[in-house]
């Protein structure tokens, strides 16, 4: 298609040395309508990706295929979303059709909507999704994007979210990239396809298929020098041609094969004349669409004037315009011509694209060689303009080029700190810190510094780094007290959550000094001040640095401020903290409000946090699948988002679940990504959650010592939790695996060494567990005591799952002692519960221990049917049964309407229906409880 840069499909000559890469490719065409796939194929520069792609072009045009391509051009590596819109440019009409907030979204991504509207990448790769399931619904779809290193952040990331959920799709992505590693999004396990150098076999049989190949001796310079590789066995032999002395050089010159490459073309290009080489400087600088801009302002020749570049075989100049031969002819013909010649290029294009002002600005900040307040300040609008796109890096990329060409240090300092705090959504820590540090090597200004301190702390979060993260926010909020009190209280803010990650001690007490030092600070004024709730924030701060100790006088401010509007984020704060404070109940109302408001358009990726939490939350009141839903919600959030925390605790929510149904092999799987995900040293959090559902999944097993090895590691040996909140949920857990791997003494000593490092009063729920803890390791005599007590308050029948093993642990005590009609109603009990949970390992000895009792158990219930679901089936499965349609559920998931539909079908036999009308009778009977049938 005219200006797209499509792989061209004319092939002249067989393709030499490539048959199992080409067998590779022509068999995912000849898949093509079956379902969606992904494939990566690098290699470095001249390895033949370009020509292997064009072939999978030319077979998918000749089958009928649309096809839809993009080449990554370096002129546009910093223009956001640049890439996708060259993409779709061919079918952003049918744009129209797409559900209206994937619209807007896709619309204002690429700077063509009507309405300002905020940025939300996620929405944009749904929206893209979407739109390639809709035209796969016509014809099957192959998108090609080439050298995709030189394509834009924006776009490289919503290719990517794009091929991790391409299913029943009739859709095809191909992504060259040059290098030996995938380019940014693409590093997650993608189907790679790496060129490796030629065969020796190969490279000759290569280089005798030239017009003119060499013999003897600089036939052999010729195959030692390209080492393998095709475009530089075809180039070197026609330099052999050209110039048959030229190898004796090569022997004299002992250059790299790129720069060999480099030096043979810009001879090439030396030996044109002078017009055709200014042709191509021009054509060169501008890379792309830009030429298109020129030829309408006559700043381009006619072809007559490229006839010799053409017949060198530089270029190739046809009705769709000019191209390139390979990236490295464009590259050695740039940076050949001397500085000035490349910027009065660049400052003849500049005035072309005043309509284009993105554009028009880079091409100015290429032609300056000194600071450049004009140009500093057009770059800035660009980021501006990027920024509000969503283009997080392409925002950043202009401020920080702003940053370098303002000639006043003090406007450097600020675009350096605004090129900061831009660049922090895109995950890449080094890159806001080697900003911040720069930042802060150029200005005295103290509130300039203290924001890039502030970018600087979150980087070093971002990056895994949480112990230094911690040490930069808290000296942010000491020092910024006094004169930047909202800041202060942000950065300690941001201080708490990493302390509450990282679950140590000294961690939650520096955090508690800092925030005794400012309250004696003169505050904000109480409420929303400066874009900030301090009320809130203290409130955050007090429960993730100690939710037990200072429980009972931070319930009456939770609940007061409750009460009160709250707005986002305060109120994913808040939520928090009722969760943490053990008010799940509450936890969940709020959450929920929270998830309502983040759906909306341009927020949703921020809430990978809120969603965890009511993952678990979701786990602590017996709501599983609804856990499992909502960790596969975080999962895809985490991987659109660059969350790694998110992604590791996601994994840990679904490791438990399965861990407590018995499912262990896959619960193992899922703990050990996310242990392999974050450093455990760094986020005990995600650790002591990973150790306990490998805990679980062990018990469930009947591998007692492995459960208490798992479970013992939650608390160190003088009885420190791992982590101050997460160990301490373990706790009856361990009790049960210390006496069933028979270490009653060393779980004694352990468990009442942790539990002497509690403070204050514990709440219901962990009452409940140490009661179930001290009742399981007692002497028999006393254990009655511990249950009875626990029983006895209703509270914890908010936790049912904790509560049912409570009752099962009692019931086996009270069996062992003969009483057995006392025992008969706690078992029954305990059974109904772990059956609604599909908790089978539990449900099991409950079953044992009613047959015990002399209580013939019924048959085990027929299993839930949304039980053989994946998480993902269950969460479409409960959307549909609430009469919402494939596309509206495909908008709430970030699903296409296909996948959702593919979905579905292969839901309806697991579920035993044949119809979407089906379906709420089904889920209605999965809610119901099921009891065993006990003899009278």
């Amino acid at each position: 298609m005219p200006g797209s840069g499509e792989p061209r499909a004319e092939q002249h000559a067989p393709i030499i040395g490539r048959e199992a890469g080409l067998a590779r490719l022509r068999g995912l065409m000849d898949q093509v309508p079956l379902a969606g796939q992904v494939l990566l194929v690098t290699g470095e520069a001249g390895m033949g990706k370009t020509v292997l792609l064009a072939d999978a072009v030319e077979r998918a045009r000749s089958a009928g295929v649309r096809v839809l391509s993009v080449t990554g051009r370096e002129s546009e590596s910093r223009l956001a979303f640049a890439g996708l819109h060259q993409l779709l440019r061919p079918v952003l009409s049918s744009a129209a059709g797409l559900p209206g907030r994937q619209a807007q979204a896709l619309m204002g991504a690429l700077g063509l909507a009507a309405d300002a509207i905020v940025p939300d990448p996620l929405l944009t790769g749904v929206a893209v999704l979407t739109l390639l399931s809709d035209l796969s619904e016509q014809s099957p779809v192959l998108v090609v994007a080439d050298d995709a290193h030189w394509l834009d952040r924006s776009s490289l990331d919503t290719l990517a979210f794009v091929g991790s959920r391409l299913d029943a799709e009739r859709v095809v992505l191909l992504v060259g990239a040059r290098g030996q590693a995938p380019p940014p999004g693409f590093d997650r396990g993608f189907p790679e396809l790496h060129l490796e150098p030629l065969s020796a076999e190969d490279a000759a049989r290569l280089l005798d298929a030239q017009p003119r190949p060499p013999r003897g001796r600089p036939r052999a310079q010729v195959l030692a020098q390209a080492a393998g590789n095709p475009m530089a066995l075809i180039e070197l032999a026609k330099a052999i041609a050209d110039d048959p002395v030229a190898s004796r050089r090569w022997a004299a010159e002992p250059l790299p094969l790129t720069d060999r490459l480099s030096a043979v073309l810009t001879s090439r290009f030396a030996s044109l004349p002078e017009p055709a080489r200014a042709a191509l400087l021009l054509a060169a600088v501008a890379d792309g669409p830009d030429l298109q801009v020129a030829a309408r302002y006559g700043a381009w020749p006619d072809a007559r004037v490229l006839a010799p570049a053409e017949q060198l075989g530089l270029i190739k100049v046809n009705r769709t315009g000019l191209q390139f031969s390979h990236p490295l002819v464009r590259s050695a013909i740039y940076h050949s011509a001397p500085f000035s010649q490349r910027a009065a290029a660049h400052r003849q294009l500049a005035e072309a694209l005043h309509d284009e002002p993105d554009r028009q600005a880079w091409h100015l900040a290429a032609a300056a060689l000194q600071p450049d307040e004009h140009v500093a300040s057009l770059l800035e609008t660009t980021a501006a303009q990027a920024q509000h796109r969503g283009g997080a890096a392409a925002a950043a990329l202009a401020m920080e080029r702003a940053a370098e060409l303002s000639p006043d240090r003090a406007d450097q300092a600020r675009r350096l700190v605004a090129a900061a705090s831009a660049a922090v959504p895109t995950g890449q820590g080094d890159w806001v810190q080697d900003l911040a540090t720069r930042a802060l090597g150029v200005t005295a200004d103290p509130e300039l510094r203290l924001v890039a301190r502030h970018d600087a702390g979150w980087a070093l979060a971002w990056s895994g780094r949480r112990t230094a993260a911690l040490s930069a926010l808290l000296s942010v909020a000491e020092d910024a007290s006094r004169e930047l009190p909202a800041l202060a209280w942000d950065a300690l803010g941001s201080a708490a959550t990493v302390a509450y990650q990282s679950g140590t001690t000294a961690s939650r007490q520096a955090v508690s000094r800092t925030l005794g030092m400012l309250e004696r600070q003169v505050p904000p004024v109480p409420g929303r001040s400066s874009g900030i709730d301090v009320n809130v924030l203290r409130l955050w701060i007090r429960a993730s640095a100690d939710p037990v100790a200072g429980r009972d006088q931070l319930l009456p401010c939770l609940w007061k401020i409750v009460g009160l509007p709250i707005g986002e984020p305060e109120l994913w704060r808040i939520a928090s903290t009722a969760w943490l404070l053990d008010e799940s109940d509450l936890a969940i109302t709020l959450l929920q409000d929270v998830m309502r408001r983040l759906r909306a358009p341009g927020v949703r990726g921020t809430s990978g946090g809120s969603l965890t939490v009511l993952g678990w939350a979701y786990i602590d009141t017996g709501r599983w699948d609804e856990a499992l839903d909502v960790a596969a919600e975080a999962a895809g959030m985490a991987g659109a988002n660059h969350m790694d925390i998110v992604a590791a605790s996601a994994d840990v929510i679904t490791a438990t679940v399965l861990a407590l149904r018995a499912d262990t092999a896959q619960a193992r799987w899922h703990a050990a990504r996310a242990l392999a995900a974050v450093d455990p040293a760094e986020c005990a959090l995600v650790a002591a959650r990973a150790r306990r559902a490998l805990g679980v999944a062990a018990l469930a097993d009947g591998s007692y010592l492995e459960a208490f090895t798992q479970l013992r590691g939650l608390f160190g040996e003088d009885g420190t939790p791992l982590h101050n909140y997460a160990s301490y949920l373990g706790l009856a857990d361990l009790a049960a695996a210390a006496v069933r791997a028979d270490r009653l003494v060393e779980g004694c000593d352990v468990i009442e060494h942790a539990l002497g490092r509690l403070d204050g009063r514990a709440s219901a729920r962990l009452g409940q567990l140490i009661a179930r803890a001290r009742g399981i390791l007692a002497d028999p005599s006393d254990s009655d005591a511990h249950f009875d007590k626990s029983l006895a308050d209703p509270a914890g029948e908010q936790w049912p799952f904790e509560r049912a093993q409570l009752r099962l642990d009692h019931a086996e005590w009270l069996r062992r002692r003969r009483r057995i009609n006392d025992a008969k109603p706690v078992l029954t009990q305990a059974l109904d519960t772990f059956r609604r949970l599909g908790a089978r390992s539990w449900a099991q000895r409950a079953e044992a221990e009613l047959r015990a009792c002399g209580v013939a158990v019924g048959g085990a219930p027929e299993r839930d049917a949304l039980g053989d679901l994946t998480p993902q089936q269950r969460q479409i499965v409960r959307l549909a049964s609430d009469g919402l349609t494939d596309r509206e559920i495909g908008d709430r998931l970030f699903l296409s309407p296909r996948t959702v539909s593919s979905h579905l079908y292969r839901s309806y036999p697991k579920l035993g229906v044949a119809s979407r009308h089906q379906l709420r009778d089904v889920i209605a009977l999965t809610s119901s409880p099921i009891t065993a049938d006990e003899d009278s």
